[in-house]
């Protein structure tokens, strides 16, 4: 049973972690439609299946409770009210609102057993797979050669991204594709209406109906008090303003924002691609992200009736930013030793983007052996996982997490 959400930084003991197992979406990405997925190649589910699955064994050696996605949401639409709403909402989200089509996709979901049902709207339905489509507008004959009614979801396995756990509540994200927009829908059901999952009265410090785009991989939690949050090709400013407004006026203890403004590109495509916390004084990052740097410092301005922000800009280099926001010296650990080759080549394959089980003990990916062992000269303990399928999706152990409840830093 999931208790509640606690995470007050990134490198605490992690105690429960959601993730979701790649399934049959990967067997429906193909070369013409891998761009608009967000993917670059196409990965073998076989084996990314091993490699997810020594990926969770490793957290569950380490003491970590593991959550799966497609669990949660089987239990939570064994309710048949709930399975309805959902099945409505998920479709209309999908762009099917209309003609008969609708229709027929309904009654084909409404065959399957909650978990089938589950995993088939994750993969996608291909249109052989209903037989007969009854064309009752001009939309149901424009869509006639695409092949797909639903588009698969392939980007589950990256949990980190739909929402962030902060302090005892979440930010629920608006991401900023529309083919990754339903994958928050699963979210907000087991929230709201899972048996046996104590949030409902959980805090949201973003919602996924918003306007504006925010994704988990920008948001990380220095301490108790600071986030650092990346205005990204994948998250606006405007987005780190609500959350630092509904965040700072509520009961947590989170009083500083840094906004970093780091570059629209696919290989800054978050925040936590380019550089992760690993130990109390030390990170591993981009070589191209030291600065200096643009950083928008947000802090809470205590008010009668309600706090509000001051916003101060800020050029420094990223060592000298964390130095000051955490009070001691930081170590920065370049990817790939900082060499042009080893650097370009592991970042491509997200070394820099590791998960903290504990302060000093990160899982990384094996290809990424140049950066692994310099992580480990600097003394850090390593859970070296098997990554060359799961990382053809463009994201790491980081991406690949999403952690629910972390002890408290005993310093």
């Amino acid at each position: 049973m999931i208790d509640g959400i606690n995470v007050r930084s990134e490198i605490g003991k992690l105690k429960s972690v959601l993730l979701h197992r790649p399934g049959e979406e990967i067997e429906n990405i193909t070369p013409n439609i891998m761009e608009r997925l967000l993917f670059d190649d196409i990965p073998f589910l076989k084996v990314a299946q091993k490699e997810h699955d020594a990926f969770a064994k490793t957290l569950t050696k380490a003491g970590v409770k593991v959550f799966y996605v497609t669990d949660l949401m089987t239990e939570t639409i064994k309710n048949k009210e709930v399975r309805e709403k959902f099945t409505n909402q998920f479709i209309d989200e999908a762009g099917i609102n209309e003609g008969g089509l609708k229709n027929e996709l309904i009654r084909y979901l409404n065959t399957f057993t909650p978990k089938q049902f589950v995993n088939k709207i994750i993969a996608g339905v291909r249109k052989k797979d209903i037989k007969k489509i009854k064309k009752t507008s001009l939309k149901d004959y424009i869509i006639d050669d695409y092949p797909f009614i639903l588009d698969p979801m392939p980007n589950l396995y990256f949990t980190r991204d739909t929402f962030s756990s902060i302090g005892n509540g979440i930010t629920l994200n608006h991401m900023r594709t529309d083919v990754r927009r339903r994958e928050t829908i699963f979210t907000q059901y087991i929230i709201k209406y899972h048996p046996k999952v104590k949030l409902k009265k959980i805090h949201l410090w973003f919602n996924r109906d918003y306007d504006t785009c925010v994704e988990g991989g920008d948001e990380l939690i220095l301490n108790k008090k600071t986030l650092a949050i990346g205005i990204s090709q994948r998250t606006d400013a405007e987005s780190i303003e609500k959350i630092a407004r509904n965040l700072f006026n509520s009961k947590e203890e989170f009083e500083t924002i840094l906004a970093f403004d780091i570059p629209n590109s696919r290989a800054f495509m978050h925040l936590d691609t380019v550089f992760t916390m690993v130990d109390y004084d030390k990170f591993t990052i981009h070589p191209g992200i030291e600065g200096p740097l643009t950083v928008y410092k947000i802090t809470k301005v205590k008010g009668k009736t309600k706090n509000t922000i001051k916003i101060k800009k800020e050029t420094k280099e990223l060592d000298k930013i964390l130095s000051e926001t955490l009070g001691r010296k930081i170590t920065l650990i370049r990817c790939g030793g900082g060499d042009k080759v080893d650097a370009g080549r592991e970042q491509w394959n997200d070394g820099s983007n590791t998960l903290a089980i504990a302060p000093g003990e990160v899982v990384v990916y094996e290809r990424n052996h140049v950066t692994n062992k310099i992580l480990r000269e600097h003394g850090l303990k390593l859970h070296i996982i098997p990554s060359s399928e799961l990382s053809r999706g463009r994201g790491g152990p980081r991406c690949m997490s999403m952690p629910l409840y972390r002890e408290e830093l005993k310093k």
